[in-house]
């Protein structure tokens, strides 16, 4: 499994001199199998732009799985040029808005994606785009087995999501409120059994790292993690390598960098700590250590 980080950013784009390092694209994150183009992408923010030049201009064939329907998850659907390419597949899967009650995806992407909000409805964008809503419980997307999940994040339902393929795991939870079911052992959140079972013996856990302990409980209300919660979760889980995403659209590249130190300051070891930028990429070894 290769795994190319598109878009890092948190909340909204943070673009200018300050933010060149990281990147300001706000979340994307693209899978493909080994020697392949990308066929599943996490999440549709303006970082979703950059997987064009991954896909050599060539139209995209794949899924685009959505984690929740804020902004900065949504933004770069209506400019994916590899999306809106003649002869392209893009199959839009939401999270299902009530358990147990299926609705309708396009209707829900209309509210923010139709005037006099935007020039164009979702349906407007090709013949090849398909809109559907994703329940939890485990499927098979793109030769990849997928897991969903409900997690805690203000502002509509979101799911997690747990990635799996040639005994390699990638779990993702990029927009995440562990205080908001509770302090947890630490006054960090509430280790709760989802973000566990997402979690749980991963290669890779790329997570909500938008604040620090210290500016809680000012920042709560917004429905994000700390990074301090992502170091203790990753250990508990048993993660091998930790991702810090979601960056503060604030927080500027030296900023990014004091985070990351911090970070591996306090897994002292349990754990790899690594920050997201765009570009970044991290191919997974299978079960019998080659690459896939």
């Amino acid at each position: 499994m290769r795994v190319t980080f598109c878009g890092v950013r948190g909340s909204t784009p943070a673009p200018g001199p300050d933010f060149v390092r990281y990147g300001g694209h706000t979340s994307c994150v693209a899978l493909a199998h080994d020697g392949e183009r990308p066929t599943l992408l996490l999440d549709g923010g303006t970082g979703l732009m950059r997987v064009t030049d991954l896909l050599g201009a060539t139209p995209f064939h794949g899924t685009l799985l959505i984690g929740h329907l804020h902004w900065d998850h949504t933004h770069g659907i209506p400019f994916f040029r590899s999306g809106n390419a003649h002869g392209s597949r893009v199959d839009v899967l939401i999270p299902q808005q009530e358990p147990g009650r299926p609705g309708d995806a396009h209707a829900t992407l209309a509210r923010c994606f139709s005037p006099p909000h935007f020039p164009v409805e979702p349906r407007e964008l090709g013949g090849g785009w398909t809109f559907d809503e994703i329940a939890e419980g485990t499927r098979e997307l793109e030769g990849f087995e997928v897991t969903a999940r409900q997690i805690p994040h203000k502002g509509g339902r979101t799911f997690g999501y747990r990635v799996s393929h040639g005994g390699t795991t990638l779990a993702y939870l990029s927009d995440h409120s562990p205080t908001s079911v509770g302090p947890g052992p630490d006054g960090l959140g509430e280790r709760h059994e989802s973000a566990l079972a997402l979690a749980r013996d991963a290669d890779l856990l790329v997570t909500d790292a938008q604040h620090l302990a210290s500016q809680f409980p000012d920042v709560a209300f917004l429905g994000h993690a700390s990074m301090e919660y992502d170091v203790e979760l990753a250990v508990e889980a048993g993660v091998r390598t930790l991702v810090l995403f979601h960056h503060d659209p604030w927080r500027t590249d030296d900023q990014v960098d004091e985070v990351l130190a911090l970070a591996r300051e306090r897994a002292a070891g349990r754990v790899e700590v690594v920050a997201a930028h765009e570009g970044l990429e991290v191919s997974l070894p299978t079960q019998d250590g080659r690459r896939r």
